[in-house]
């Protein structure tokens, strides 16, 4: 298939789209361009008991850091005495290295996977681990039709 969808009256009534297609009011009389509609966020909700604990937020990928702040600010009053956020790509965008330095946040660790130097200069809470070396081993196994399992032995508690 190829191309792009197009968003008919027909689509729209028999429900085809996901979220549905909003027409758009505004611009040009006759061009109706399909949009996006803004996800609703739940509320942030803590399940279990955090106090006394070290609480560890993880997500693939931290840019905007206002959720994690608040979710942040959540644990800690719940009694969390630590607070890690874990992410693979850190991309850090805009003030996050402010609001992370002025949060409850204890620590940020993310891999090198996108360059953020920068922000680890403007906030010391912001940790990378290199993964440069796993992951050219990773692709050089790949490429030679080599296992992947080797790359999963040995590893210890520190690493």
């Amino acid at each position: 298939m190829h191309g792009e969808a197009q968003c008919s009256e027909s689509d729209m009534a028999d429900g085809r789209h996901s979220p549905p297609c909003v027409r758009n009011t505004f611009g040009h009389p006759g061009l109706e361009l399909p949009l996006m509609m803004a996800k609703e966020k739940p509320p942030i909700t803590v399940v279990g008991d955090v106090g006394g604990r070290i609480a560890i937020i993880v997500d693939d990928i931290i840019d905007d850091v206002e959720d994690f702040v608040a979710t942040a600010e959540i644990l800690k009053e719940r009694g969390a005495y630590k607070i890690y956020v874990m992410a693979t790509h850190g991309l850090l965008s805009a003030d996050a290295p402010r609001l992370i330095e002025e949060s409850a946040i204890d620590e940020v660790v993310v891999t090198n996977t996108v360059p953020h130097e920068v922000q680890k200069l403007q906030c010391p809470k912001i940790k990378t681990v290199d993964v440069s070396m796993i992951l050219a081993e990773a692709i050089r196994r790949i490429h030679n039709g080599e296992s992947m399992a080797y790359l999963f032995r040995n590893i210890t508690v520190d690493d």
